[in-house]
Parts: C-alpha cells; structure tokens; sequence
C-alpha cells in the first residue's frame, strides 16, 4: 500500500534535446520493495489529468548494494548539525540491515493481504497497461 511521502523528492530525467523535472511533496504517495531481481520505487502525485503523475525506478541489487556503498563514503559530507535527518537516515539504514539479517518467510505462509498487495504491484507493472509514452519514458529510464 502505497505511504504518504514525509518530506519531498525530486526526479530529473535529462535527455538531449528534452528535460523533465518534477516535484512530490506531502500529498504525494510512494511504494518501495523488493522483487526477485532488486528494489522497486514508486512516487505517485493523483489528481486531475494536468497535475496526475507517476515515476517508478527499478534497481538490480548489485547497482542498489553500489549505491549504499556511495551513500556510506559520502555521509561525511552531511554537517553534523543535522542531527534529525542523520537520525532517519540511520534508523532506515539499521531497519534494512535488520531485516535483511533475519531469514525469509516461507512463501506457504504469505498472508492474504500480502498476497493482495503482491498481485495489485505485478498488475501495476505490467507493460501492456503502460500508455507508449510512459513506455517510451521507461525505456530512457532504464537505458
């Protein structure tokens, strides 16, 4: 089920000859999880059809486990000051790390509502749904 953002994100998508830039603030939404081949990130702005807008990323986990290596080089450069989002930060990072220590559930004994969720993320990633501009989008995306 998809959370309500805390805080703010920003998505730039620069090509050569075009740029998109977008913004989802406090009313939007966004989704994150595992699949069988890396995480999957989902930021979702509704409303009507001139404000609607979606981004989803999807991350192989040698790229992601690359990128959390980044992030842990470059903490440094964080002011110590900022003491409430090192906090998040580290609760998020000791969140991952806790629950990538514990041993998988068995897939018999998936609850219902997971099952649902499941199902509902499969049909929202499925490519013949996708209008051709949002896959003409994925597909520079995932270039």
């Amino acid at each position: 089920m998809p959370k309500p953002i805390p805080d703010k994100a920003e998505v730039t998508l620069e090509y050569p000859d075009k740029l998109y830039m977008g913004t989802f603030g406090r009313s939007a939404r966004f989704d994150a999880g595992f699949d069988k081949s890396g995480i999957s990130l989902a930021l979702c702005r509704d409303g009507d059809e001139s404000s609607r807008k979606s981004v989803h990323v999807h991350l192989h986990y040698a790229l992601f486990a690359d990128i959390l290596c980044n992030l842990a080089e470059t903490a440094s450069l964080m002011p110590s000051s900022d003491v409430a989002h090192r906090e998040a930060l580290s609760e998020g990072a000791k969140a991952l790390h806790d629950a990538l220590e514990n041993r998988p559930v068995p897939s018999g004994s998936e609850s219902k509502a997971d099952q649902r969720r499941r199902l509902r993320r499969k049909d929202a990633d499925d490519i013949a749904q996708m209008s051709p501009e949002e896959e003409v989008l994925l597909l520079h995306v995932l270039e």
